[in-house]
């Protein structure tokens, strides 16, 4: 029973950080209390067993390394909301749910097969002077910054320093 109590208390916790993260960060969580919370237990049991809080809906493999694109907030956030209105497990949605609108609906998984994700990203290159920087991107929101190294945390979207990739490497 204490134990219940515990867990309760976490996922409220999370509850509140994660409605209040999203709200500043012009997202939305799903009115739903209920299937909200049970979806934050889902990351807050993964974030136990992985180390990391990937998407509940989905079968991480226990590699953060492979299983960056599902660590919530997800890569696949914010296309899946512009097009249906809700993330793949339903925890984002758009103001057309929240507002009444639009309920939310199954969404097809986006994610490809393993094979894509692990295979490097490609770079870019310019055509004038070399970048004193390399240009790293949020996988998460798409934050551009031109830095040696990406930041602790996105300042856009709050995503930690292992969801950035390298978007265009500087000059040797």
């Amino acid at each position: 029973m204490a134990n219940e109590r515990k867990q309760q208390k976490r996922i409220d916790v999370e509850y509140e950080r994660l409605d209040s993260e999203a709200e500043a960060g012009g997202y939305h969580l799903n009115p739903d209390i209920e299937f909200t919370k049970e979806l934050i237990e889902g990351l807050l049991v993964n974030e136990e067993r992985y180390g990391y809080s990937s998407c509940p809906c989905r079968l991480a493999s226990g590699d953060k390394t492979i299983d960056l694109d599902i660590i919530c907030p997800c890569d696949y956030r914010d296309a899946d909301v512009v097009e249906y209105d809700a993330c793949y497990c339903g925890l984002y949605v758009s103001r057309s749910v929240i507002e009444g609108r639009k309920k939310v609906s199954k969404i097809p998984e986006r994610r490809p097969p393993v094979q894509a994700r692990v295979e490097p990203a490609v770079t870019t290159k310019t055509k004038s002077q070399p970048l004193p920087y390399p240009i790293w991107r949020c996988r998460v929101c798409g934050y551009l910054c031109a830095r040696n190294s990406p930041p602790e945390e996105c300042p856009v979207c709050r995503a930690r320093k292992e969801r950035f990739e390298m978007f265009i490497r500087n000059a040797p």
